[in-house]
């Protein structure tokens, strides 16, 4: 019977841990995403940046920056495509020439 209930408490665990998505950062863990903090940094600052200089005026500002990633600005890069793709003209960002972004109103 005891071991019953260990196997039940087991199950129950690991259902939790599912349910709540194992050991992922929820928001209020740590702040802001990059993609926030890119946000920001972009309605602030009213004209268009690249990544690289996105990314160095989050970490000056405290907003967010990288956990020793190597290439943070190409990883911005792409998560920026990203939503541009998925969310259309709901986007928070938008392409101002070739390698630079600007905020859109949704921001």
């Amino acid at each position: 019977m005891a071991t019953k209930t260990k196997a039940t408490e087991s199950t129950k665990a690991t259902k939790s841990k599912k349910a709540t998505g194992g050991t992922k950062k929820t928001k209020t863990d740590g702040g802001m995403s990059c993609l926030d903090a890119a946000a920001k940094v972009l309605k602030a600052a009213k004209e268009p940046m690249n990544c690289q200089e996105m990314i160095k005026a989050m970490a000056d500002k405290g907003y967010w920056s990288s956990p020793n990633g190597l290439t943070p600005h190409s990883t911005l890069y792409s998560a920026i495509l990203r939503e541009l793709k998925a969310k259309g003209a709901e986007a928070r960002f938008k392409k101002a020439e070739r390698g630079k972004f600007a905020a859109t109103e949704n921001a």
